[in-house]
């Protein structure tokens, strides 16, 4: 996943465009950069944050660069903002989204003149670039964007920065979110509506799905209006989202607050506490205690003072260690308790297994597994959530395979319902592995009952493979 930010400004934005970036440092695990116009021209930085956080990163930049306009961004693969040179005239880019035929576009583009493009570590190429590369088809930025969007399969929302301000298009299925935001003499562009709160921005308006904006400190032009219906990522609310952001005019706290709800109402367990895995697990079992009338305990507290985040590393075994090492168990509030334990999700299944052994190994009782969504049966095509390489990678899946042999991708429908005694056996295989006293997922239908949205308007791809 990644994030960005953009400030269009009458004076210096690079105090904006600093901390307006840093707040999306929970979308992006990799690299961050920064790229400003001048007077002197176009400025950029980019630095690798896997070690240390953005603000360290950038403090030399920050007190370096100058400029009135800026992007931003927090990226979990490639490096960016890229600068392009154009018949368009000089750019600044960046990009979130996924680019599922990225390999035919590339052979297109050579079979057209194109003369190559920059490879990245892995021989993976820069999807940026490639993003740049279709712009550049156009006659203008405008009609290169819609070339862009047109030929992407997946999901993909742009910043473009130029020396008369920032074209900014949201992707066209409206997977991700892109707002806008005001203050006096300056606008601002944001994927996660809190980021430019503490920045004395108020909220202007939220771009439709496909629609392309060109801002400026003197105000914003609507270029291209929406030109599809919105279907964002409902995961935004249940897992990725900051808790202060409001998609769709929907707080991503408050939906989960109604997400444990809905767990709780259909459920009848006898238990002494209820406690979320931090940190977004935590609204879910707020919720979910609020309507059980269980009480709200802790059994562990974070310590995230050195630590990375758990999905930094590339290798799954030492994601698995980072999560364990941060939690640190409360004995008293742990031995001899029957705990509902909220999580958000459950991907492989392996970090969740570590917390229970480590929560059964300090005295508890029974541990009583909910989560805030179904289960996970298919990988995104839209996002970079998750860095499966294969299917199989996920828990539910490779139970069902397991349940059903040769073939199973048949039957994977009846998983999806709740109700069917397939969806049952594997919800059993999957607690029978991970050693749990029970397990229950959030029905899709009370989850997107949580939203207050119609169904229509929320991607569940990856819990019923329904585009």
């Amino acid at each position: 996943m990644s994030g960005f930010f953009g400030v269009v400004s009458k004076k210096d934005c690079v105090f904006d465009l600093f901390f307006g970036t840093d707040y999306h440092s929970h979308l992006g695990t990799r690299r961050g950069g920064m790229a400003v116009y001048g007077e002197g021209g176009f400025n950029r930085a980019i630095h690798n944050i896997e070690n240390s956080p953005f603000r360290t990163k950038f403090e030399r930049d920050f007190d370096e660069m100058k400029g009135n306009i800026g992007i931003g961004c927090i990226s979990d693969s490639e490096p960016q903002p890229l600068l392009v040179r154009s018949h368009l005239g000089n750019f600044a880019i960046s990009t979130v989204g996924r680019i599922n035929n990225l390999e035919e576009l590339v052979k297109k583009a050579f079979s057209e003149g194109a003369t190559h493009f920059l490879e990245m570590s892995g021989g993976n190429i820069n999807a940026t670039e490639l993003v740049a590369s279709l712009i550049n088809r156009g006659t203008s930025i405008p009609e290169g964007i819609k070339i862009a969007q047109d030929a992407i399969d997946g999901s993909m929302s742009i910043l473009i920065l130029t020396s008369k301000g920032i074209y900014v298009s949201r992707d066209k299925h409206g997977k991700t979110p892109v707002v806008i935001g005001k203050k006096a003499g300056s606008f601002c562009v944001s994927f996660e509506s809190f980021a430019f709160l503490n920045l004395g921005y108020e909220f202007y308006r939220e771009l439709g799905p496909g629609e392309i904006d060109f801002v400026a400190a003197e105000g914003v032009d609507v270029i291209s209006p929406p030109r599809g219906e919105t279907n964002i990522c409902t995961f935004l609310w249940v897992y990725y989202g900051n808790p202060a952001s409001v998609y769709e005019g929907l707080n991503v706290e408050n939906m989960r607050y109604r997400c444990g709800s809905t767990l709780a109402m259909r459920d009848n367990i006898t238990a002494d506490a209820v406690a979320g895995l931090p940190d977004s697990g935590t609204a879910h079992a707020i919720g979910y205690a609020n309507a059980s009338k269980l009480p709200l305990t802790r059994p562990f507290v974070k310590y995230t003072h050195t630590w990375p985040r758990s999905f930094m590393p590339q290798n799954q075994s030492r994601r698995d260690l980072i999560a364990h090492m941060k939690l640190i168990p409360l004995d008293e509030m742990i031995r001899n308790k029957r705990l509902v334990l909220i999580d958000d999700s459950l991907v492989r299944g392996t970090q969740l297994r570590g917390t229970a052994d480590f929560l059964y190994s300090s005295g508890a009782k029974e541990l009583h597994i909910r989560l805030a969504c179904p289960p996970l049966l298919f990988g995104c095509p839209y996002l970079n959530f998750s860095r499966s390489s294969s299917e199989l990678e996920l828990i539910a899946r490779r139970k069902i395979a397991a349940l059903e042999g040769e073939g199973y991708e048949k039957n994977l429908q009846a998983y999806t319902d709740p109700d069917s005694p397939e969806y049952a056996a594997m919800v059993e295989a999957i607690r029978s592995e991970l050693q749990f006293t029970s397990l229950r997922y959030n029905r899709l239908d009370d989850m997107l009952a949580s939203t207050g949205l119609p169904s229509c308007k929320c991607c569940t791809y990856c819990w019923n493979g329904k585009k």
